[in-house]
């Protein structure tokens, strides 16, 4: 087997279900240690009142080839977070991936302008997408900078081209999208002379455990939502995002990304991995080029 991160730690801070668990699982099919944080364990639930669990999450990782630790944590809580990192620090010396993937909200209101929006959703949601990826940033940087050729993963929804020029379907939402992406950018900054790499990174139409729920589909017959949303021919599974950070893991001159806005899609165009089933779907572009022009869905010459 393949196992080019063995021996590699990384933190996957939101790995409970979506993005974060595919980012998870992908990392230790490369044979890494990663730590899978979230608040949802077996014993308890978050106010997302979701199934998904980190243990599950640790469990996958486990057996795609790494080691899973599932380590219940509230990133909005510093002392929570020292504490995770100093565990770490204790039991592997070395920090070598951080993925921020935190997000876990809940009353997300859709068009609607800042003075509709329900203000204390409105915050809370800046909070959770913004608050937890500094504070996990503060208390982990400074065990990952340590080793040198350290990675940095901000996750979040849409490239910076794509973003800058599209309202992104509420004013609280657009906001907490863009300061992941500003906090990308400055950490590059940060870490560079420390021999480290941050990265903005975003997948595509994620089919994620909620939106297969949405449509009433599975990962196995996901196709069947097409019926009656077809652009959705364009979506992608979580392990594809995953495989472009792994990717990104093992490349010796993963440098030359620093600062960059990344997409699963195109990635995969530069690493030559592959979704699932074997394809490799460009969900910006398509976004682009037919979906947002109204076009009729064909995803010929994008997967």
């Amino acid at each position: 087997m393949n196992r080019p991160l063995a021996g590699k730690v990384a933190l996957v801070a939101g790995g409970t279900r979506g993005a974060g668990r595919g980012i998870a699982v992908q990392l230790g099919a490369a044979g890494a240690t990663v730590y899978v944080t979230g608040r949802t364990t077996r014993s308890e639930k978050s106010e997302m009142n979701r199934p998904e669990t980190i243990e599950e999450t640790a469990e996958q990782v486990t057996a795609a080839g790494g080691e899973g630790i599932p380590v219940q944590v509230d990133h909005l809580v510093p002392e929570q977070v020292r504490e995770l990192v100093d565990r770490i620090g204790s039991e592997q010396g070395a920090l070598h991936v951080l993925v921020n993937d935190i997000w876990g909200t809940t009353a997300m209101e859709w068009q609607k302008a800042v003075w509709e929006s329900d203000l204390d959703n409105g915050l809370h949601t800046l909070r959770l997408a913004v608050d937890t990826h500094a504070i996990t940033s503060h208390f982990a940087l400074p065990l990952l900078i340590k080793s040198p050729g350290g990675l940095v993963v901000e996750v979040t929804d849409g490239t910076d081209e794509y973003n800058a020029v599209n309202y992104r379907n509420s004013f609280f939402y657009d906001l907490a999208k863009g300061a992941v992406s500003r906090m990308a950018f400055a950490l590059a900054h940060e870490v560079a002379p420390h021999g480290a790499t941050a990265v903005l990174l975003t997948p595509g139409w994620l089919r994620s455990e909620f939106m297969l729920g949405e449509f009433g589909v599975t990962e196995e017959n996901w196709r069947d939502a097409t019926k009656f949303q077809p652009h959705f021919a364009i979506s992608e599974s979580p392990a594809y995002v995953g495989r472009a950070v792994a990717a990104l893991a093992a490349d010796p001159d993963v440098s030359r990304w620093n600062g960059k806005s990344l997409s699963s899609g195109q990635l995969a165009q530069v690493y030559g991995f592959t979704d699932l089933d074997g394809s490799q779907p460009d969900a910006w572009r398509y976004m682009v080029e037919v979906q947002d022009p109204g076009k009729p869905a064909d995803t010929t010459g994008y997967r």
